[in-house]
């Protein structure tokens, strides 16, 4: 499913997106649109140059991360688990259903994942630049999600959406029940509602 085309420029300012960025936990019950959606995943990973350049930097443009969606409440969207394709800014739809309530326990029974309307999920397949970095690579893959989760998050402060990066999950039973290959590893989650 192609996604809306990505905004280029908006009305925060960085410095705004900046100061207004917090951890939050909590969201209402309103959905998040089609709009604000593709917006984010084109902040965290979206094509912006030539050569397939992303948003955001990775070490040597190798991509090690993929990035899934938890569609639990998007106006358009029906609920499941997606897969982000950067190169033609669309979804893929891996299964149906709500996954919130399927992961909660290997997120160790956190609330914002059981009330968050999106939840981004930032994997790493580590090869891809350790094949390059050697064991060096490792720390590069680290640092690809940190640039990629801030992204999204000033993103969200931006959109007036709220958002908390996760990093407390049990990975292996995470990465089974969402169907990840043994080669993915979860590295951050980053659920999205409004405040």
């Amino acid at each position: 499913m192609r996604l809306p085309e990505a905004r280029k420029s908006g009305a925060v300012s960085l410095e705004e997106a900046l100061n207004r960025r917090r951890s939050i936990r909590s969201y209402s019950s309103e959905p998040v649109t089609l709009e604000e959606l593709s917006q984010l995943l084109w902040a965290a990973q979206g094509i912006t140059g030539k050569n397939g350049f992303r948003a955001a930097p990775s070490a040597g443009a190798t991509y090690p991360l993929e990035t899934y969606v938890i569609i639990g409440d998007v106006v358009g969207l029906e609920p499941g688990f997606y897969r982000y394709e950067p190169a033609n800014h669309s979804l893929a739809l891996l299964k149906k259903g709500d996954m919130r309530p399927v992961i909660l326990d290997a997120t160790l029974s956190q609330p914002c994942i059981k009330s968050a309307a999106v939840i981004l999920v930032f994997t790493a397949v580590y090869e891809r630049t350790t094949e390059r970095y050697g064991d060096r690579g490792k720390m590069y893959v680290h640092m690809d999600v940190g640039f990629a989760a801030e992204n999204a998050l000033l993103q969200v402060a931006a959109l007036s959406l709220a958002s908390v990066p996760v990093g407390a999950f049990r990975t292996k039973t995470l990465g089974n029940l969402l169907g990840l290959p043994e080669s993915e590893l979860p590295m951050c989650l980053l659920p999205i509602g409004r405040p």
